[in-house]
């Protein structure tokens, strides 16, 4: 029997050469437009089922949601409490347009740049996720061998789910370590020294995240004890302790939280406390980000933890401009959340970032195919931004300045 994802390849092909013939559209131009909506609708509808041929990172969300537990899915794909700032994190691109400068030539384009100290292939970096065998049995390794593969930094989690070590083996290079700590110092020197061993030269500490989220309120249903989804996969040492301690009438939660508070001179003792780069994550003001210049941070990343901090509804790619006037070039600016297409990477470099770093895409493409689903999607990624420095006149990162962006306020001014 045949493939049906052959057939239904077939079919789109099929579409679209009818719809674009010539004859037909000059005429039956109605029938022409109807084939077109078709083909159109089928690839919104029925993504194919192979990695190779999906044609944009949306296409795999579908199928990580179908491989996928509801919970792991609703972990994945959730924002915080009303989730208006998981959905202006897409809406507000739509509020920077794009000006084309004709007739340069763009044949030998280069999307090469360095970064901290590394060489970029291209400026799209893996954003941290923890917990990554959630949504594939090879979790962060498998994310490690498709970064090696594409050639992209990989930023691992605190919360990983397979160690540093054999993470940084399976890329074949250091991985920067995001850095979620409290404020106990023996804790956080042990968790630089492990990063540090592994050959890490970047460390991104996050502050946008304090204790374990109480304003997540998808999730909760299903950290319910008597939710059998949950019990089987996250009956964990740490949750039969917060079990004994609902016992004794204490919330473990508020008193992690307390932890999880860091200031400025938290910041200073990890700074002075390794030789790795220190990145802090989760600016979203001008003001913090001048702070971070005075206190000798090595680099920053614009975010709102893809809408899973607060639910302020502010997005990071709106408040860029700011940062980069901000800052005025004196440390590198990194961006993330809500990132999806070449066109909002491009967007963001000209509004002054030096890098974004992508999320969920990259882990849809993992929960729906593994290795080659990640590959993939970083691969559309990359081919999407070179289409647009072309389409923008743009042969190389440095010629994308804020020339090319053009800001138009929700209100239409």
């Amino acid at each position: 029997m045949r493939d049906p994802r052959g057939r239904l390849a077939s079919r789109r092909a099929f579409l679209r050469f009818v719809a674009g013939s010539p004859l037909l559209a000059s005429s039956l131009p109605a029938l022409a437009v109807e084939l077109l909506g078709a083909a159109a609708g089928t690839d919104n509808a029925n993504p194919i089922g192979s990695p190779s041929e999906e044609i944009h990172v949306f296409d795999f969300e579908p199928i990580a949601k179908r491989n996928l537990s509801p919970a792991h899915y609703t972990f994945l794909s959730m924002g915080v409490q009303d989730e208006f700032t998981l959905r202006r994190n897409r809406t507000a691109f739509g509020d920077f347009q794009l000006r084309p400068r004709r007739l340069v030539d763009t044949r030998d384009l280069d999307t090469t740049s360095e970064l901290l100290g590394t060489k970029l292939s291209c400026p799209i970096l893996l954003s941290p996720c923890g917990a990554q065998r959630a949504f594939h049995p090879d979790g962060e390794v498998a994310v490690a061998r498709a970064a090696r593969k594409q050639d992209h930094v990989q930023i691992l989690s605190t919360g990983t789910s397979i160690r540093i070590q054999e993470v940084a083996a399976a890329r074949g290079a250091p991985v920067w370590f995001q850095l979620y700590t409290p404020r106990i110092w023996e804790v956080t020197k042990r968790q630089l020294a492990e990063a540090e061993e592994s050959g890490s030269e970047v460390v991104v500490l996050t502050v946008d995240q304090i204790g374990l989220g109480r304003n997540r309120d998808k999730l909760e249903r299903f950290r319910r004890r008597q939710n059998p989804d949950c019990q089987g996969c996250h009956d964990s040492a740490a949750e039969k302790i917060q079990r004994g301690a609902d016992a004794l009438g204490i919330d473990l939660r508020d008193w992690i939280q307390n932890l999880m508070v860091l200031d400025w001179e938290r910041v200073e003792q990890i700074r002075d406390g390794t030789s790795m780069k220190l990145v802090i994550k989760g600016i979203l003001t001008a003001e913090d980000a001048l702070a971070c210049v005075e206190h000798g941070v090595d680099g920053i990343v614009v975010s709102n933890h893809g809408g899973r901090a607060e639910d302020s509804g502010l997005s990071s790619i709106e408040v860029l401009p700011e940062i980069a006037a901000a800052v005025g070039g004196r440390i590198p600016i990194l961006i993330d959340s809500g990132f999806r297409r070449g066109t909002d990477i491009f967007k963001a470099l000209a509004l002054g970032a030096s890098g974004v770093c992508v999320g969920r895409p990259y882990l849809w493409g993992l929960a729906a195919y593994g290795q080659e689903g990640v590959e993939a999607v970083l691969a559309i990624l990359r081919k999407e931004l070179e289409t647009i420095m072309h389409e923008m006149g743009t042969p190389n990162l440095a010629a994308i300045t804020e020339d090319f962006v053009r800001h138009r306020t929700p209100s239409g001014d």
